[in-house]
């Protein structure tokens, strides 16, 4: 049997905290479903679609074998019910994280007993990147590449050049 996990968020930008996730998910899980959350009455950063091209161009063809990537704006237990997974990643940075995920772990078990969420903690390396942060610094020319993939920190730089 495939273990499918879903690992949701914004992704808005697909930063190394978000890709340290990832590949431990992918340790855990045959086949790991990004599922892109779009609310339409936020504008995000990047589009879907950018997002998307961003994170397959991050992974790189090998990993893409084993990770599909779609767009959900429902709740979480029924994305990872449309896509087949019975796992639901949730990474960790700090106790803070823990409370709200926890919180979040036991809605989601209320609504949908079939699906358990995995908790992965962040490697140290990664713990203070948030993509909120990450923005800021973006918007203000501060040096994003520590903290984001090569790709994306280009595709911050250029955004921000033609919007500014």
């Amino acid at each position: 049997m495939t273990r499918k996990a879903l690992y949701p968020g914004s992704f808005d930008p697909f930063t190394n905290g978000h890709l340290d996730i990832l590949l431990q998910a992918l340790a855990v899980a045959d086949e790991v479903i990004i599922a892109i959350g779009v609310h339409l009455s936020k504008k995000g950063f990047f589009t879907f679609e950018q997002r998307k091209e961003l994170i397959e161009e991050v992974i790189g063809t090998d990993l893409i074998k084993r990770v599909s990537i779609v767009l959900f704006d429902n709740l979480v237990v029924d994305a990872a019910r449309q896509a087949g997974a019975t796992i639901l990643i949730r990474g960790l940075r700090d106790g803070s994280d823990f409370d709200y995920e926890m919180q979040m772990a036991g809605m989601n078990g209320e609504m949908a007993d079939d699906v358990q969420t995995v908790f992965l903690p962040a490697s140290p390396a990664t713990r203070p990147i948030t993509a909120t942060l990450v923005r800021q610094i973006a918007a203000m020319k501060g040096d994003v590449a520590p903290f984001v993939p090569e790709a994306v920190a280009k595709a911050l730089s250029s955004k921000i050049a033609n919007n500014g």
